[in-house]
């Protein structure tokens, strides 16, 4: 049995290969009237019918076309006379490779919860819905490599295990190899980390944009694409513990060149999957539809699927100041009525996804870049503006979520950045490394941080973040 000789599903539809005799893999999803086998290999949103002839095929093995069976079928691709499917397979031979026993399969021919199918996460993929959102991840994540190395950009492996926490917010996850019951321990009763595997404290990192900061400046531009990992003790639909990031970092760049190379990536990625995706961007977003209809008007998306990809394809992202937001925000009708759930009384506030959404949604129609944020609310990294209370931040905001993307261009001055980092307590000695970039050949640099299954999730319609990685870890959940 030669697999390399076999066709996928999906090049079937093309009918160019009408009247051959040809040969195909796949799992059954239904087996109707003791004839109609429609499969799926995966390649594909749309199952292949496939006609057994009952009359001369053996009894035995027409009971072991179940739900979940893995099949081989021999035969001849015909143009379809019935209704529904444009070709089938006139099957010729066929061998059950692997059973599946109806009574004990998971993922029967039938609408399942998103909560029954998480956990059946190994088994989910094998549904319409997740081999779609696992196609459209499979192609942004290309996407992503494809437009990095167009723009000339060079990837970086950052470490996963790390001695530093970037972001300063402490919720990280400890790697260590001590004995939890016979710890060693410090003269203070601490546990003792100098005989710990590494010699010292680590975590698991949190990003990794300070490594990718040292690679830009000799490099010059790079980007990484990793697992990232927090500890925040949150279980809400846009939380994960593991998830991956995106982060690129360019030498000589100011905010300005930042937020157009933040523009013209995310329009890429998602311009790539809307002509490479068709299919599924369909179904995900009649999905998508059907679901809206059984909520609330007041909890509706303001768009469809394929209304909000175009919506940031389509159009110039609107740039403005944390502080023009916050006048309009303070001048909107919702912040007057009281309708926001956290009011806008005052400059320097953090805003919340409501008043992103307000901006993008309402106020401009259109996806949002705000910069120069308040310097008390963003990290120690961001280069101070000349008034001394704002930083060079930026955030992405979208339609429907908020935040897309954040990023910065970083502080190149060694003097205001160890002032920075005295302010916020951060440990000089732990950063040492980090500094000598700033004393051997400084520069201007900048870059963001993109959560991908944030991306994945708006490119996919889906509402909870733990249906778009093969395998959610959240709190009191690290099944599989």
């Amino acid at each position: 049995m030669d697999s390399m000789n076999t066709l996928r599903i999906q090049s079937l539809f093309s009918g160019s290969h009408v009247g051959q005799t040809l040969t195909l893999q796949g799992w059954v999803r239904t087996f109707r009237a003791n004839r109609f086998i429609a499969i799926n290999d995966g390649s594909t949103l749309n199952n292949l019918q496939c006609v057994v002839d009952f009359e001369q095929t053996d009894e035995n093995l027409l009971k072991r076309i179940t739900t979940g069976a893995a099949v081989q079928i021999e035969g001849t691709l015909v143009e379809s006379r019935g209704k529904g499917q444009q070709y089938e397979v006139q099957v010729s031979h066929i061998e059950i490779l692997g059973d599946s026993d109806p009574d004990q399969y998971p993922i029967q021919p039938k609408k399942h919860s998103f909560e029954f199918l998480r956990e059946n996460a190994h088994l989910r993929v094998r549904t319409s819905t997740f081999s779609a959102v696992m196609r459209v991840r499979s192609a942004l994540s290309f996407a992503v490599h494809e437009y990095f190395r167009k723009e000339g950009f060079y990837h970086v492996h950052t470490p996963i295990i790390t001695g530093s926490d970037a972001e300063g917010a402490g919720e990280m996850f400890r790697v260590s190899t001590l004995d939890p019951k016979k710890a060693p321990l410090t003269d203070a009763g601490e546990a003792d980390f100098t005989q710990d595997f590494f010699g010292k404290e680590t975590n698991l990192t949190v990003s990794g944009q300070l490594e990718a900061e040292t690679y830009a400046m000799g490099l010059g531009k790079v980007y990484t694409f990793g697992p990232t990992f927090r500890a925040e003790n949150s279980n809400t639909t846009r939380h994960l513990a593991e998830f991956w990031m995106i982060e690129p970092e360019v030498a000589f760049c100011n905010l300005d060149q930042n937020m157009d190379l933040a523009e013209d990536f995310i329009k890429y990625v998602l311009r790539y999957v809307l002509d490479h995706c068709q299919d599924d961007l369909v179904f995900l977003d009649q999905r998508l539809a059907n679901e809206e209809k059984t909520k609330p008007q007041i909890e509706r998306r303001p768009m469809g699927l394929l209304e909000q990809m175009h919506f940031i394809v389509d159009n110039q992202f609107v740039r403005l100041s944390y502080t023009e937001a916050i006048d309009i925000l303070r001048n909107s009708k919702p912040n007057k009525k009281k309708k926001f759930k956290f009011p806008v009384d005052q400059w320097g506030v953090d805003l919340q996804s409501e008043h992103e959404r307000y901006l993008v949604e309402k106020h401009f129609s259109s996806p949002v870049i705000l910069f120069d944020y308040p310097a008390n609310i963003k990290a120690f990294y961001m280069r101070l503006n000349e008034d001394g209370k704002t930083v060079r931040a930026m955030d992405v905001l979208f339609p429907g979520i908020g935040e897309m993307v954040g990023g910065a261009q970083r502080e190149e001055r060694l003097d205001i950045l160890q002032k920075r980092m005295d302010e916020m307590d951060i440990d000089e000695k732990e950063l040492d490394w980090y500094l000598d970039l700033r004393r051997f050949g400084t520069a201007p640099h900048a870059g963001f941080g993109l959560g991908f299954e944030r991306l994945v999730q708006f490119a996919t319609g889906m509402s909870n973040i733990r249906d778009v990685i093969p395998y959610p870890r959240t709190p009191q959940n690290a099944s599989f």
